[in-house]
């Protein structure tokens, strides 16, 4: 039986919460979520002012969630309060990732999100055309906090602005307006979103009047740059006045003195005004589960040679019973291509049964792999025409049977089987979490590489 006295003693040597350090106090605070924070100020006075507390209690929880990843105290040139920021992160935290463009694409349709300093930047992804594994990344989108804690993003339609840090931190790039585009992003769930030209912009950094300054760029001086022809009153395209100002500005030009020079000017002017235009809608879908897991271990985007013997991506995914299937991304020649043909309708290969044979393998197994060439972007044209065997071939861990299409792998195969559509093949998944595919008819193998990991783009360019 229990000592009475025992069981008194430890009641009277019980900590409480308040008995703790107040680091220890923000550090377990942390792990809890706003609606949770705001349950436990509730509970007691001593705490509502804990609970209220920005730079401690709000940074500690941004801290704890996101200090790994980006630079807390930078993000606003540190003068947002912390509640601010840790609301909008999370907001932002799900664009990390890849995400595909719909409709009709005007570049690159793949864009992949990562943390900045302190800023969120998209980049547009695609295959480097130098014979190796490399990705070329091009800006797209800046995302950032202005001192006053207001969103501000930033597209960039062409991949070619630089923007520094310190540009993002005061909320006003460094730069031509018509290099980048001020834009609203717009989150429709988890996996949609849009992107579309913040027309007021300009007006708003002008106390509501357009933009008419001289911005200097690169030591040069560009004059009168000019607001959002689509977002000022009257400057409708089929204005009347629009177009009697343009018909009197051109004779003038053309007879007043200096008029050649005028005129030069003038067509500068009209050429920003096309640069200018509004920005049509752009509509962006994530790609969920686009790293590998234990459990789905080929799960992803991969990066590997097509049948033209240059660098393409590859999409493996899951189903619900097991099934694995693995398509194209885009087209291998990296034009641009409409959102039906982003990814191939059929896969490249699939499986029902993603049931993997591990070590040992049996001689046969052994003899399939070993016998086979190796396709990669290194020389790749080499090994098929010479047939020279690669060095350092990787150590096989697991072996997955699976089924291939001639006409999507290798389309010179198809009409030389019995079959031309369809093959039995092989999955190898070697040491490193890499695999490679291949047909049991043929004695090549196409070893896929890693897009991303971790969270970061690998073998950029």
């Amino acid at each position: 039986m229990e000592d009475p006295k025992l069981r008194i003693e430890e009641l009277d040597c019980s900590i409480s919460f308040s008995d703790f350090p107040e680091d220890v106090q923000l550090c377990i605070l942390s792990f809890l979520t706003p609606p949770e924070i705001s349950t436990f100020a509730c509970t007691s006075k001593r705490f509502v002012s804990l609970c209220k507390n920005d730079g401690k209690l709000w940074f500690s929880m941004c801290d704890r969630r996101w200090g790994s990843k980006t630079q807390i105290k930078k993000w606003g040139n540190g003068k947002i309060t912390y509640r601010i920021l840790y609301q909008t992160l999370s907001r932002w935290e799900n664009l990390i990732g890849f995400w595909r463009q719909g409709g009709q694409a005007t570049s690159p349709p793949l864009v992949f999100f990562e943390w900045g300093p302190s800023f969120l930047t998209g980049s547009r992804v695609s295959p480097a055309k130098d014979g190796t594994y490399g990705v070329v990344k091009a800006p797209f989108l800046w995302m950032c906090l202005s001192p006053e804690g207001q969103v501000v993003n930033f597209l960039d339609p062409e991949g070619r602005a630089k923007i520094s840090v310190v540009d993002l931190n005061s909320g006003r790039p460094n730069v031509l307006d018509k290099d980048v585009v001020p834009v609203h992003l717009s989150l429709m769930g988890n996996t949609h979103f849009v992107v579309e030209e913040d027309m007021g912009f300009a007006s708003s950094r002008n106390g509501g009047r357009p933009s008419s300054s001289a911005v200097n760029i690169e030591g040069g001086v560009v004059e009168d740059v000019i607001g959002y022809e689509s977002g000022s009153p009257g400057t409708s395209p089929n204005s009347p006045d629009l177009l009697m100002s343009e018909i009197y500005q051109y004779f003038a030009n053309r007879t007043s003195p200096g008029g050649d020079r005028a005129s030069r000017r003038q067509r500068r002017r009209e050429k920003e005004k096309q640069l200018r235009r509004k920005l049509e809608s752009q509509h962006f879908v994530k790609i969920v589960d686009c790293s590998p897991t234990p459990a789905r271990p080929l799960q992803g985007l991969w990066k590997g040679i097509y049948d033209d013997m240059t660098l393409g991506f590859y999409l493996v995914a899951y189903d619900d019973i097991g099934g694995i299937s693995c398509q194209k991304v885009c087209d291998s020649s990296g034009h641009v291509c409409s959102f039906t043909r982003f990814i191939s309708k059929h896969p490249v290969f699939w499986t029902t049964d993603p049931t993997f044979s591990e070590f040992p393998f049996s001689p046969e197994e052994e003899n399939l792999y070993n016998s086979r060439i190796h396709l990669r972007p290194n020389a790749a044209a080499d090994h098929i025409h010479q047939h020279l065997p690669l060095t350092g071939i990787e150590v096989v861990s697991h072996i997955l049977s699976v089924n291939l299409s001639y006409d999507l792998a290798i389309p010179y195969m198809v009409g030389t089987t019995t079959n031309p559509v369809h093959a039995r093949g092989r999955v190898w998944q070697y040491g490193d979490g890499t695999f490679g595919f291949g047909f049991l008819q043929d004695s090549f193998i196409r070893d896929l590489k890693h897009v991303a990991k971790n969270g970061c783009l690998l073998d950029i360019m």
